[in-house]
């Protein structure tokens, strides 16, 4: 994929175990976010090139990966972790490229991430459980089978391509399905890259990359052949992809967007809170959609916690890849950058903007920090993704109150709770409907623990035995033991 100075870099997709073009020659512009001006050419591969695509990976689940053994597709994926870790740098350059994001950032949060994932779903493919066997009927003995459910397609975001491509290839391959994956069609070089090392260790077909439009994901998801679609991304995706997929019976696993309410109680530490809710704010750019960017401040402290956000909010800033003191990079394209200003463009009268609230410099999709008071309940700030670094504070009069206000919206993804007093705590995180709940702390995420939303936030789960089981069907078995 290497190209000359000056020259578009010309994308591929990566199918059978090898790069192959678009069957009508088809191409869009990569844009890098950090300048605004486009570095590479993909394919907008088309309903040929998807089948294409599905055959490669139907044969090679009949051809070997569905009867491979757990112990050989832990063999597998840890060899393309410690692959992952030797050619990082190149991974690494590749998500900056695509994305913006600052460099060290890039490699301390997101290599490990990934290596993780994979290693973690290499050790699971060995542990899947069922009930005991046993004669649950006279003369006969009964059995659970755990079984892949073969070809998967899946499609992933551009907020982070590396890694959601990670979690997604991980609990497949561990259940010995084979894969068609899009990537978003602003971000596809990483994930083409983890194609290529994976390939070194899987037979060709078993993980195959196609890139392109909204199109190419639709012929994705209408395709005969996947039993699962998988699919990161918003909630107006996710809804059209469930659609489509009824019509078929395909099953889904979907992890859409949020709205994350983090609770803070006068009892809580100030400072620290600030300081925890604007790294788990501003991280990435605020696109993550378990970032904490909703906040709900008690009376008590809802004066002084604005004040130190707003502090946060100054001292936090965002530049091209390579400035070391850049929390985080841009936008990932001019369509968002759009869409956050939009927000506080059409931000109502009893807002107040403390901080940010404006687009940085006139070169990339650079968005500052932003805080903004005084917002209500009902109002589109406050019920709506934003998907930037926007965070909102609310006052609440009581507990009822908050958690009322917490679950208003469609989303069910991700909260947090901030107080000293434990029996608060734990009464709140039952009441909170949402997949994840944090207390004291905002964003943190393990492999051995599930991920994964409620209500307009999706359903199925990343990370964990959840999202391997997930990836498999059930099967019951039954002999008859009785004596003629």
């Amino acid at each position: 994929m290497p190209s000359q100075p000056g020259q578009l870099q010309r994308l591929r997709n990566f199918v059978n175990g090898e790069y192959v073009d678009a069957s009508d020659g088809r191409t869009a512009e990569i844009i890098d976010p950090s300048t605004g001006e486009p570095f590479a050419e993909a394919p907008v591969s088309g309903p040929r090139d998807v089948d294409a695509a599905y055959q490669a990976a139907a044969a090679a689940f009949e051809g070997g990966w569905r009867d491979s053994t757990p112990a050989e597709r832990q063999i597998a994926l840890n060899r393309i972790a410690d692959a992952v870790e030797a050619r990082a740098d190149e991974l690494v350059a590749a998500e900056v490229r695509n994305c913006g994001k600052p460099v060290q950032a890039t490699r301390d949060e997101e290599i490990w991430q990934v290596t993780d994932a994979l290693r973690f779903f290499a050790g699971a493919a060995r542990t899947l459980e069922g009930k005991a066997a046993g004669e649950y009927m006279a003369d006969h003995t009964s059995w659970i089978r755990r079984e892949p459910i073969g070809v998967v397609g899946q499609i992933t975001p551009w907020n982070y391509p590396m890694a959601m491509a990670a979690w997604k290839i991980g609990p497949a391959l561990a259940a010995g399905d084979t894969i068609v994956l899009k990537p978003s069609d602003t971000t596809p070089l990483s994930t083409l890259l983890l194609a290529e090392i994976a390939a070194e260790f899987l037979p060709p077909g078993v993980f195959n990359v196609v890139t392109g439009d909204r199109d190419t994901g639709r012929a994705l998801v209408d395709h005969p052949t996947p039993r699962l679609i998988s699919l990161t991304g918003s909630t107006r995706a996710g809804l059209e992809v469930a659609q489509a997929g009824s019509r078929d019976l395909k099953r889904l696993h979907l992890e859409l967007g949020g709205k994350a309410p983090v609770i803070v109680f006068d009892d809580a530490d100030v400072e620290k809170a600030a300081e925890g809710i604007a790294g788990a704010g501003y991280f990435n750019a605020g696109q993550d959609c378990t970032a904490a960017t909703r906040i709900l401040a008690a009376p008590g402290i809802h004066d002084d916690l604005a004040a130190a956000l707003a502090e946060q909010a100054r001292a936090t800033r965002t530049a091209g890849p390579d400035d070391t003191t850049a929390a985080y990079g841009p936008l990932n394209n001019a369509g968002q950058l759009d869409r956050v200003s939009g927000f506080l463009d059409r931000a109502p009268d009893h807002a107040s903007v403390l901080a940010g609230g404006s687009r940085v410099g006139d070169t990339g999709y650079f968005y500052a920090p932003t805080v903004v008071s005084g917002l209500r309940q009902g109002d589109e700030m406050v019920t709506d993704e934003i998907f930037g670094p926007v965070i909102t504070v609310q006052r609440f009069d009581d507990e009822d109150t908050a958690v009322a206000w917490a679950n208003s919206v469609r989303y069910g993804l991700a909260s947090s709770v901030w107080t000293r007093d434990h029996a608060r705590a734990l009464r709140v995180s039952r009441r909170l409907d949402f997949g994840c709940v944090w207390i004291n702390t905002h964003l943190p995420l393990v492999a051995e623990m599930p991920h994964g939303g409620f209500k307009h936030s999706g359903y199925g789960k990343d990370l964990s035995l959840y999202s391997l089981e997930d990836y498999t069907r059930v099967k019951h078995v039954m002999s008859y033991i009785g004596r003629d």
